[in-house]
């Protein structure tokens, strides 16, 4: 349960963040923003604040006392409110601050869940399980693809950012029933 709960989470991770990529254009035409707008929205503004919180997160996660269940949750939901927020900006201003909270959040998965795995999962079998989560990458990506594609063509780019949230906003409330954490 716990690998199949954490690469579903990771799926969700790399969903959020890859629909912008297909929604840039829509984004761009709607809010009137340059092609360096939206360079700093889908690169660097989130890559800079994911990057650099990832670090002392996974200190964090490594402490004994840390509650990465917790840390999972808090993540998805902080993320996932993010995305929800990213449908919802009406300027370039919200919309960077909408995709630095969801780097934000999504600096705490991997670290947390590595940590998980590790502890919950016999040495000779890590490997494969690392595999297995990291199986949310080119998933995660493909849906953030079709799915944002999909729903900004049938109901638009604010639309398909809602409703890539959702489904990481309800998780979070199941993510401590779900996982346990073996420490």
């Amino acid at each position: 349960m716990l690998l199949w709960t954490l690469m579903l989470i990771y799926i969700l991770n790399f969903l959020d963040r890859q629909i912008v990529n297909i929604l840039a254009e829509p984004i761009s035409r709607d809010l009137g923003l340059s092609d360096t707008q939206i360079g700093l929205m889908t690169g660097l503004a989130f890559a800079v604040f994911y990057t650099f919180l990832g670090i002392p997160i996974a200190r964090y996660a490594d402490h004994p006392s840390a509650n990465r269940v917790g840390l999972v949750a808090v993540s998805l939901a902080i993320w996932s409110v993010m995305t929800a927020a990213c449908g919802m900006a009406q300027n370039f201003v919200q919309l960077l601050l909408a995709r630095i909270g969801v780097g934000v959040g999504e600096a705490g998965c991997a670290p947390a869940s590595h940590a998980l795995i590790t502890d919950s999962v016999e040495p000779h079998r890590r490997a494969s399980a690392i595999a297995f989560f990291g199986l949310g990458i080119p998933i995660g990506g493909l849906l953030g693809m079709v799915v944002g594609g999909s729903l900004n063509d049938s109901y638009g780019w604010r639309v398909a950012f809602l409703c890539a949230a959702v489904p990481g906003i309800l998780l979070a409330f199941l993510v401590p029933f779900l996982i346990r954490d073996p420490r």
